[in-house]
């Protein structure tokens, strides 16, 4: 029987969404170089391109746990486990 729930339960949830939203911002961020290839404005003297990628970097690992936690708890909801 718990094979006909799981045969019913839909593939793309909304957390689902939400996981591949976290997941995908950093590359669109990355990919669009025509918004952050400028020197203006600076951070302690490092031009924004420097300092604009490395606060993706930081943004970046906060999304991809968000997304691994989110897709844990998605996993044990379809397993039926209580400790969600």
């Amino acid at each position: 029987m718990p094979q006909d729930t799981d045969a019913k339960r839909p593939t793309v949830t909304p957390m689902r969404v939400v996981i591949g939203l976290c997941l995908l911002a950093p590359f669109v961020a990355m990919l669009w170089v025509s918004s952050y290839a400028k020197v203006d404005p600076t951070f302690i003297g490092i031009p924004f391109f420097y300092w604009y990628q490395m606060l993706w970097v930081l943004i970046s690992t906060a999304l991809t746990m968000t997304a691994y936690k989110l897709w844990q708890r998605d996993q044990r909801a379809r397993k039926g486990g209580a400790s969600a």
